[in-house]
């Protein structure tokens, strides 16, 4: 089977309000920081657009700012999405450092819908784990601060469990989530 191309719009804006503030994407785990991490996961995308403030970091093709800076994930989409040229586009958190290119090409070989989304153990859907169908982001109405769920989760999702230890779903919002990344990494 042959796969669609796809670019990866990768989410790095935010507040990290729960990490104090730090600039989360450039915290290290392991050998990388968590936004290189997540880039060294999408190395076979077409274009990987970064939102949110640029970091010195490789392998990005567009930085873009979400407006208003800060503004959320529904903003930051509606930010990058401009920029993708793909039919196809993974939408990614930028703090996920278990996130693997075999998890993409998972995601990328189940695409049957608008999207297809990692559903975490306690069966949460979650939609920045994702790839998604371009023209379908494109049909939302992206409105700054508004629901990731309400807006995205709209769409027509297939939820897929995903293996891997530590799991490809986990993420760095607090000081405890980073420590165990750090431990696990």
């Amino acid at each position: 089977m042959r796969l669609l191309p796809y670019d990866a719009l990768v989410l790095a804006g935010g507040s990290a309000s729960r990490l104090g503030g730090v600039d989360k994407p450039a915290q290290r785990v392991g050998t990388g920081t968590l936004l290189e991490r997540v880039l060294a996961a999408v190395g076979d995308a077409d274009r990987r657009i970064v939102v949110g403030p640029r970091r010195r970091v490789s392998g990005v093709d567009v930085w873009t700012q979400e407006q208003p800076p800060g503004g959320g994930p529904v903003a930051a989409i509606a930010a990058g999405l401009p920029h993708v040229t793909a039919p196809v586009v993974a939408l990614l958190a930028a703090d996920l450092p278990f996130l693997t290119a075999a998890t993409m090409t998972v995601l990328r070989e189940s695409l049957d819908r608008d999207g297809v989304v990692v559903v975490d153990d306690g069966g949460r859907r979650q939609l920045l784990v994702g790839m998604w169908l371009t023209a379908a982001l494109r049909r939302l109405q992206l409105t700054p601060g508004a629901s990731l769920h309400g807006t995205v989760g709209r769409l027509a999702v297939r939820p897929l469990r995903v293996a891997g230890t530590p799991p490809p779903w986990f993420d760095c919002d607090t000081d405890p989530d980073l420590q165990r990344a750090r431990e696990l990494a």
